[in-house]
């Protein structure tokens, strides 16, 4: 089975971006890495970023320590069917959901991260599935046309795949947008494009080996 080994965001001032992500969700290079980029991106950037956590309160922790670290607020924490969550799209553009499937609180309220999970949005669902079976990722979860979830236990991140309008949708935002992504997924698959034009890096065992 492959997994992802670590994301890499694209910004504009790399020292910024990791003072937000250290005081927001301290999330360190091992999970997120950042580059300097000004490769051109306007509106969607067609994924999100899911920190999934323990219970409703460390939803709310995470979320709060965002805002409050400067991110803006996209759809504040909420109940729904399936537990609790809200989105902020931070400083430099990417949009994060904090989530939890718990219903109540079992403890103290932490910022603790169980796991993050890369939501691409892609125009074809089943063809995306396709695309990254062959390249050796495990099916977990697959509900037809509208969402894949791979099977990634050995790994800080995992990879779902989702309609690019119902992604934007959930996420609050219009499902418009165009040029660079500004995210590389870094994984033993890697290298190669996807039919989204998402990019896969050689994972840093590949690197060291070449």
């Amino acid at each position: 089975m492959t997994s992802i080994e670590s994301i890499t965001l694209d910004v504009a001032d790399p020292a910024a971006a990791a003072r937000f992500y250290a005081d927001a969700f301290g999330l360190d290079d091992d999970r997120l890495r950042l580059r300097a980029s000004e490769e051109a991106t306007n509106g969607f950037r067609g994924f999100t970023l899911s920190l999934v956590a323990a219970q409703p309160a460390d939803v709310r922790a995470l979320f709060d320590a965002a805002v409050a670290a400067g991110a803006t607020p996209l759809k504040p924490v909420t109940k729904s069917l399936w537990g609790y969550g809200g989105v902020v799209q931070a400083p430099d553009g990417t949009i994060w959901k904090m989530a939890t499937s718990a219903k109540k609180d079992s403890g103290p309220a932490t910022r603790n991260v169980d796991s993050i999970v890369l939501l691409l949005g892609v125009s074809d669902v089943v063809a995306s599935k396709r695309f990254y079976v062959d390249r050796g990722l495990a099916v977990g979860k697959s509900f037809g046309r509208m969402y894949v979830e791979f099977a990634g236990d050995s790994g800080p991140v995992k990879l779902a795949l989702y309609r690019r309008r119902a992604l934007a949708k959930d996420a609050g935002v219009d499902p418009e947008g165009s040029g660079s992504h500004r995210i590389a997924v870094r994984g033993a698959a890697g290298p190669f494009t996807d039919p989204d034009g998402f990019a896969w890096e050689a994972s840093s065992a590949a690197v060291a080996a070449a």
